[in-house]
């Protein structure tokens, strides 16, 4: 709340002095700004979490420069050896659980 002092209006009649509620002008414009600066934060990090993820999956894919070989299940001669090799190192050999169901090389026996 703030004091007015009085004052004349246009028709010559006198206001006198009184406290006056100054939020109820400009209360929408602030939030106004507000929300524009919070869906502009949301923006920037939705874009930045989204490269961040795409830069993950960069790594751990099996591209050459990586540590994980790069096998195939005509790389091995039963399913349970395709299967330890998967169970040591789920992450570089996800390629031999094609279903994504943990069992390794199904079409071997």
């Amino acid at each position: 709340m703030g004091y007015r002092k009085g004052y004349y209006k246009k028709d010559g009649t006198y206001v006198q002095g009184h406290f006056a509620n100054t939020r109820s002008r400009s209360y929408t414009k602030k939030n106004s700004g507000c929300i524009l600066i919070f869906l502009l934060s949301v923006l920037i990090g939705s874009v930045i979490s989204c490269s961040e993820s795409s830069e993950t999956s960069d790594v751990t894919s099996n591209t050459p420069s990586s540590n994980c070989p790069t096998k195939t299940c005509s790389d091995f001669s039963s399913q349970s050896a395709a299967q330890s090799a998967y169970n040591s190192n789920k992450t570089c050999y996800k390629n031999l659980d094609s279903d994504g169901d943990g069992t390794a090389c199904e079409n071997l026996k």
